[in-house]
C-alpha cells in the first residue's frame, strides 16, 4: 500500500486555498486535498498496515487540538520551483505540529528524505520562476489560522484507467485513550469520522457470518459521521456506525464479535455513538 499521513485543512479554509490552487495551475489538484504533509508517500506491507494505525492513535492520544498560521505564499526556489503556504506556529505552542510529526515519522511510516521536514501548503508544485516571484507579490497579504483536531492516514488508490487520488482512509482525533470496563474486560474506544481498515474488515467479516447482511449507505451530505470502534488487547471486537447533524443523529449498525457477545460491548458502543452524535 502506498501510504502518506497529512493533516487535512478543514473547510471553509480548504476551499478557498483550492481557488489560490486552481489560479495558480497546481497539477495535484485533481489527486489531493489542501493538507500539509507529515509522513511523505511510503510503501507498507499490508501485513504492516495494522502498524501504522496504532502508531498514529498513538501519536494522535498524546496530542492536544492545535493552532497554526498559514501564509504568506513563499518558494523552495532555488531548490525546487513551489509556491506554498508558510505555516507557523504561534509562541506559546509548545511546538505541537513538530512533536506531531517526529511521533508518526516512525517505523512503518518512515523512510529516507532528501530534504529537511519544512511544513507548508503546497500551492504550485511547478512554476516558472517569474511567476512564483509575481505570486508572491500578489499574494503576499494572504494569510489565514488554521485549527487541527485530527490526523488522517491516506492511501493512493487508482481511480479509472489511469487517474490516481490520494484517499483519506483513517482520520485520529487529538483525544485521550478512552478505557471503558474494568476487571479483565475492559475496552478502548474511539470514535472518529472514518472507518479504519482494521474496523472495517473486522465488519465485513462479522456482517457475511450473520448471513442477512444490512444495506451500509452513505451518510447525508449535510451530516456528519459519527464511527464508534471498540478494541481489546489492541484487537476491534466491536463497531457502530451512523451519522449526526445540529438537530438529529441516527445509528445505522452496530456489529459486536461472535466470541464476546454478551460482555456489554454493544451497549458500550451505543452509549459512546449517543455521546458523540450529541456533541456534534
Amino acid at each position: 500500500m502506498r501510504l502518506g499521513v497529512a493533516l487535512l485543512l478543514p473547510e471553509p479554509l480548504a476551499t478557498g486555498v483550492d481557488a489560490l490552487r486552481l489560479a495558480c495551475d497546481d497539477g495535484a489538484l485533481a489527486r489531493m486535498v489542501p493538507h500539509i504533509t507529515l509522513a511523505p508517500p511510503v510503501n507498507v506491507r499490508v501485513d504492516d498496515l495494522g502498524d501504522a494505525l496504532r502508531v498514529l492513535r498513538t501519536a494522535a492520544e498524546a496530542t492536544k487540538p492545535f493552532t497554526v498560521r498559514l501564509g504568506p505564499p513563499e518558494t523552495f526556489l532555488p531548490t525546487t520551483p513551489t509556491l506554498h503556504l508558510g505555516v507557523h506556529e504561534p509562541e506559546g505552542s509548545q511546538g505541537s505540529l513538530g512533536r506531531l510529526r517526529d511521533a508518526v515519522f516512525v517505523s512503518p511510516l518512515e523512510r529516507s528524505l532528501s530534504n529537511e521536514f519544512v511544513p507548508h501548503v503546497t500551492i504550485s508544485d511547478d512554476m516558472s520562476e517569474p511567476r512564483i516571484a509575481a505570486s508572491i507579490m500578489a499574494l503576499a497579504g494572504f494569510t489565514a489560522t488554521c485549527t487541527f483536531e485530527r490526523v488522517h492516514l491516506l492511501e493512493e488508490q487508482r481511480h479509472g484507467d489511469a487517474h490516481r487520488r490520494w484517499v483519506p482512509i483513517a482520520d485520529f482525533p487529538f483525544t485521550p485513550r478512552v478505557i471503558v470496563g474494568r476487571g479483565g474486560v475492559e475496552l478502548e474506544l474511539s470514535v472518529t469520522q472514518l472507518i479504519d481498515p482494521e474496523a472495517l474488515a473486522f465488519e465485513s467479516v462479522e456482517m457475511a457470518a450473520i448471513g442477512d447482511v444490512p444495506e451500509i449507505t452513505d451518510h447525508p451530505s449535510y451530516a456528519q459521521s459519527v464511527i464508534v470502534t471498540a478494541r481489546r488487547n489492541g484487537v476491534v471486537v466491536g463497531v457502530a456506525r451512523g451519522y449526526a447533524t445540529t438537530e438529529d443523529s441516527k445509528l445505522v449498525s452496530v456489529v459486536v464479535a461472535a466470541d464476546q457477545r454478551g460482555q456489554g460491548i454493544g451497549r458500550q458502543i451505543t452509549a459512546a455513538f449517543t455521546h458523540a452524535a450529541s456533541m456534534v
